[in-house]
């Protein structure tokens, strides 16, 4: 079975991955003893996933790598927080979501949209592909729901549910990441 490298610890993203990607053994990054704080510098969710999936395969050899980069952008401010979405405010996801909730008071409906992106590159140190799927939906005017993480308690679905209100098999047939992961398997092939 191949190995494929995930840049990440994230017990979500691991299983996902694997569920998608059954022909390899998917390997979480913590198992090896390297230096894996990449800066994100890059102005796209591509660009920060390449990078980072890039990097960690030349440190590993040649290893076959995935990272993603993923965040929510609201229209109504112009794309905030994008490729900040964890950094621009330091906290927990709660803080953040309180935090974006307010920026918003006030604001209807219809002008609290927000997209979810997730960018999933792939590399072996030469060779990077990378891909991008996003889902669609509104603010929250509260937080709800007990399932899920990040700003899944905020991201209200068109049918009113917030992805943390949704069940792990209901969100999975919805996940951005999910449509990534399967985009980058058919690129793969």
């Amino acid at each position: 079975m191949k190995e494929l490298i995930i840049a990440s610890g994230n017990k979500n993203k691991i299983k996902e991955t694997q569920e998608i990607f059954t022909e390899y053994e998917i390997i979480p990054l913590s198992k090896f003893k390297i230096e894996t704080e990449i800066e994100e510098d890059g102005e796209t969710f591509k660009q920060n996933a390449e990078k980072k999936a890039r990097e960690i395969a030349k440190k590993l050899n040649g290893k076959n790598c995935i990272a993603d980069d993923s965040g929510i952008e609201i229209e109504y401010l112009n794309g905030f927080p994008g490729v900040r979405t964890k950094r621009w405010l330091n906290g927990t996801d709660k803080e953040r979501n309180m935090a974006i909730i307010e920026k918003l008071k006030g604001i209807p409906k219809e002008n609290r949209k927000i997209k979810f992106v997730t960018a999933i590159a792939f590399s072996n140190g030469d060779k990077t592909i990378s891909v991008e799927s996003s889902i669609n939906g509104f603010v929250a005017e509260e937080p709800r729901g007990e399932n899920g993480f990040g700003f899944d308690e905020i991201f209200e679905l068109e049918n009113g549910r917030t992805l943390a209100e949704l069940t792990s098999e209901e969100k999975n047939q919805i996940s951005a990441r999910k449509k990534a992961l399967e985009l980058l398997k058919k690129e793969l092939k």
